[in-house]
């Protein structure tokens, strides 16, 4: 996968050294979605970092300035090299402590962008669960449209007794061609 840099980020693999950053957030995701990637300590987060790094589909948001990774992006054809891809799913998760500055809607206008223009897909797709109003409102910033939800969809926890608690989930999407009319109208 090659690097991608906008104004304020650079978007690359992961590698040694992210650990640390990782952790910061992952620790206690705020998102139930990531609760199964909570990491317990600083080794936990270390073999997280080395499976991201094998990991194209995996890519680290980092400041610019100074190489701090305050995310990660991913979706499973940010780095397949298949030529009849057509549809692609893309995700993010950035540190809380980054919100609010713009960062997830600048790296996910690139993303999209090299994921349509370098890469040739023709739609690409988020999945949102309903109590997220920022992955939401960041879909919507991007051109994505709601297509629809998935009632009771997916569990990430459990109730006191051990039940599964199923959340609804939105599908977001874009199409290339939905991309290209209005990615020059998109602004932070």
């Amino acid at each position: 996968m090659q690097i991608i840099e906008t104004e304020r980020l650079t978007l690359r693999p992961f590698r040694e050294g992210d650990a640390a950053d990782l952790f910061a957030y992952l620790h206690a995701p705020t998102a139930t979605c990531f609760l199964s990637q909570t990491l317990a300590d600083l080794p936990a987060a270390e073999v997280a970092v080395q499976k991201r790094a094998l990991d194209a589909g995996s890519l680290a948001i980092c400041l610019k300035e100074t190489g701090q990774v305050i995310g990660d992006l991913f979706g499973g054809g940010v780095g397949v090299e298949e030529e009849d891809v057509q549809s692609t799913s893309v995700g993010w998760n950035l540190n809380p402590q980054f919100g609010g500055q713009g960062y997830a809607f600048e790296a996910g206008r690139a993303l999209l962008d090299h994921l349509f223009r370098s890469r040739g897909f023709r739609r690409i797709y988020a999945y949102v669960e309903d109590h997220n109003k920022a992955s939401q409102r960041l879909c919507e910033k991007l051109g994505m449209r709601r297509e629809g939800v998935f009632i009771e969809f997916v569990s990430f926890t459990k109730d006191d007794a051990g039940n599964p608690i199923y959340e609804n989930t939105m599908q977001y999407a874009i199409l290339r061609r939905e991309w290209h009319s209005g990615a020059e109208h998109l602004a932070d």
